[in-house]
């Protein structure tokens, strides 16, 4: 007999998609000023905050793959991470993942 599949404690699901928030909202306030500094050919600027932004991209897609680990969300979201290149991604899927945790509190 297979043994039954617990479901992951919302709290700490919550906890896990509030740190994906977070490390998106940086990683947008981060692309703001790159993409400016891109723009205007400062390679000062955009030699410091690329890699920045990419340790940001990769912590989003860590966090994303762990919540999956975890069983908290499907492959979807780490896939959606990495289509839309980071923060994007990471915000819809919070939203989605946010919407089915309250529709599941929701009483019946």
């Amino acid at each position: 007999m297979p043994a039954a599949e617990t479901r992951p404690d919302p709290g700490a699901t919550r906890r896990l998609l509030r740190w994906v928030a977070i490390v998106a909202a940086i990683d947008t306030a981060l692309l703001v000023p790159l993409v400016i500094g891109a723009v205007a050919d400062n390679h000062g600027l955009t030699s410091v905050l690329g890699p920045i932004h990419g340790f940001g991209f990769l912590l989003e897609l860590f966090l994303a793959a762990l919540g999956t680990r975890n069983r908290m969300w499907g492959w979807w979201f780490p896939v959606l991470v990495i289509v839309t290149l980071g923060p994007l991604g990471a915000l819809i899927g919070h939203r989605k993942v946010t919407r089915e945790l309250n529709a599941a509190a929701a009483p019946a």
